[in-house]
């Protein structure tokens, strides 16, 4: 097998981190970028090695020479040349974020963790050693926060369980073995760069794994606020948020959930509540289910402790320990259906295919589907189930941004829980500012600066206290197609001035907590140095100036009371088929405003215990 062709050239990380030949990280950084981006979609390696000889390619018409050739001195100056052209900028900051995670990666390395303590026992067997053929009551697709729960009440119920999941079971111990960069690509669906193509574009990341996202979220734990379940109840006819608050409670009891102790909060989360109390914002430490945490902060790429009960942790383990079992790097393909009988098809099981092409068969009356907001969609359309209109549609998503703050004194914010602090002020407004730093490189904020400039700021990084915010959207987005994940986007001229009021509301906390400057995010205008300097920008930018991430998409097989707008009926079953229940965020008429994490399993655990209810009707009774 021949090795995988370099995706960007020496000379351009030397230009980019102005490598004298004076530091020995440097030297690994070009092939720490390459086996980052190897893990990447081919279209998005084949962008970067587009870029990145386009960067070569002007080199050379202006100094005669391609970079790798060039002194640090003429580097620069074709640097120089290129960051003259506004309308590049946007793209050599974009350009910059696989060589920053790289760059970082090197020059910060995580120090190993201590040895882990045992995983609780999962039966998880490889797709490779599952029969070709197999019955179950059963079938889960998906082990995220949504499968786990639906597979451990179905069994506790008595019902013989099958969760079928596309990812590796990857332990604890194993997380401690492994750089961040390398856990990375392996727990997130296409290395992370998952997208949603819109005006702006967004990066979508979600996890892929046994436990689903949870293994790569923060931790956080918000109870679904009373007005959004008031909402969609009496919008959306979710007869689910009925019973809502006692099952947020087991939820919470099963996760451990609790507030987050000062003691190892770390310096980033000490300083949002420094600024936040200098302001008198509602703020403080956020309820986690991460009892016992050491504030290794690397929550998103797997918890190196087992401190953070993600639900392979937690859920699972009890889901097995009542007979579910997991079945490992398996595809869903589609639900199989029963079409002889009259009326509606039912479900009949569901056809997986295997790592090497081959496929596997799981008969069952009943299939869950619990992929995601982004994959339930497209299973449901293989499977010749995505006949309603709104199927895929009505996508919510949490649109984030980030800014940074300089201090005169060391923050080292990557030591200390990676989401520490929530400041709540501004969330009757729809903006929840969370404290978040992740692992060196890995923060969705991106370093300004080009070569000589950027490399001081690489090494300043531990002076910088970094502040997220999310939003809470109208939801203007759309899932399409059937094999890969196409999403699209619109963000809404409201949500935009929310995202630009956010900015300006971290910025003034980190002023307030003693930053001596603000690091926007924004190319063209990447410092404030007082609180007016920081106004007068947010006033003239949109969020096209902003690096935009987005988180917890939800909505996109809608629950609800109105067969013409909610693809599932007001219980969680799906519409157009008998026996199919969907229970992930897909079925939530909405984002919850919070992290959602909480919200989507208690809203799994009332699908499924509606389903199980003998009294329901909804059991026998096929789709309307």
């Amino acid at each position: 097998m021949t090795a995988p062709r370099p995706v960007t050239a020496p000379g351009l990380v030397a230009a980019l981190l102005a490598d004298a030949g004076d530091e020995e990280w440097l030297t690994r950084v070009p092939g720490t970028l390459d086996r980052f981006l190897s893990a990447l979609p081919a279209p998005l390696r084949a962008g970067v090695r587009a870029a990145a000889t386009a960067v070569d390619a002007y080199a050379v018409l202006h100094s005669g020479r391609p970079l790798a050739r060039l002194t640090p001195d003429e580097r620069e100056t074709v640097l120089g040349s290129l960051a003259a052209r506004p309308a590049l900028v946007p793209a050599l900051d974009l350009l910059k974020v696989p060589v920053l995670l790289a760059a970082a990666t090197e020059r910060t390395p995580v120090p190993r963790a201590p040895r882990a303590p045992e995983d609780p026992p999962l039966d998880c067997t490889p797709a490779a050693e599952w029969p070709d053929r197999a019955t179950a009551d059963a079938v889960v697709v998906g082990s995220g926060a949504g499968g786990a729960v639906a597979a451990r009440t179905l069994a506790r119920a008595g019902l013989t369980v099958v969760v079928l999941e596309e990812g590796e079971h990857h332990t604890t111990a194993s997380f401690g073995r492994r750089a961040p960069l390398d856990r990375f690509t392996d727990l997130y669906r296409d290395g992370g760069a998952t997208a949603a193509l819109g005006n702006p574009p967004l990066l979508l990341p979600v996890g892929r794994a046994v436990g689903g996202t949870t293994v790569i979220n923060s931790g956080t734990c918000y109870r679904t606020p009373d007005h959004v379940l008031d909402r969609w109840s009496s919008r959306h006819g979710f007869d689910l948020a009925d019973g809502f608050p006692a099952r947020l409670d087991e939820i919470e009891r099963t996760l451990r959930v609790a507030t987050q102790p000062l003691d190892v909060l770390g310096g980033n989360g000490l300083l949002a509540l420094a600024g936040a109390e200098r302001l008198g914002w509602r703020a403080g430490p956020l309820r986690r289910n991460a009892p016992g945490c050491r504030g290794s902060c690397q929550c998103v790429v797997g918890c190196p402790t087992g401190a953070k009960q993600s639900v392979q942790l937690s859920v699972l383990p009890e889901a097995c320990a009542e007979g579910a079992r997991i079945v490992t790097g398996a595809r869903a393909l589609r639900i199989l259906l029963d079409r002889d009988r009259p009326g509606p098809p039912r479900a009949a099981g569901v056809l997986a295919r295997r790592a090497d092409g081959s496929e596997l068969e799981i008969l069952s009356p009943l299939v869950v589907t619990a992929a995601g907001a982004l994959q339930t969609p497209q299973l449901l359309r293989r499977s010749g189930l995505g006949g309603h209109p709104r199927l895929g549609r009505n996508l919510s998503v949490h649109p984030a941004t980030s800014v940074a703050g300089r201090f005169d004194e060391p923050v080292t914010s990557w030591r200390g829980v990676l989401q520490s602090a929530g400041v709540e002020e501004l969330h009757d407004r729809g903006i929840l500012i969370e404290a978040t730093a992740g692992p060196p490189g890995m923060s969705s904020f991106v370093l300004p600066g080009l070569g000589r400039g950027l490399r001081r700021e690489l090494e300043g990084a531990d002076r910088l206290a970094v502040l997220g915010a999310m939003i809470a959207d109208r939801p203007s987005g759309r899932v399409l197609g059937r094999d890969r994940t196409l999403v699209r986007y619109r963000l809404d001229p409201r949500d935009g001035d929310r995202l630009r009021e956010a900015v300006r509301a971290m910025g003034r906390l980190l002023f307030a907590a003693g930053a001596r400057e603000v690091l926007t995010g924004v190319p063209r205008a990447p410092r404030a140095r007082t609180p007016g300097e920081l106004d007068a920008l947010t006033a003239r930018i949109t969020p096209r100036d902003l690096h935009l991430s987005a988180f917890h998409p939800a909505g996109t097989v809608a629950a609800g009371g109105d067969p013409l707008r909610a693809p599932a009926d007001a219980g969680g079953l799906l519409r157009g088929a008998g026996g199919v229940l969907v229970a992930d965020a897909s079925v939530l008429p909405g984002g919850p405003e919070v992290n959602p994490q909480l919200t989507v399993m208690a809203a799994a655990l009332a699908v499924t215990e509606n389903y199980l209810e003998p009294t329901s009707s909804r059991r026998a009774s096929t789709a309307a």
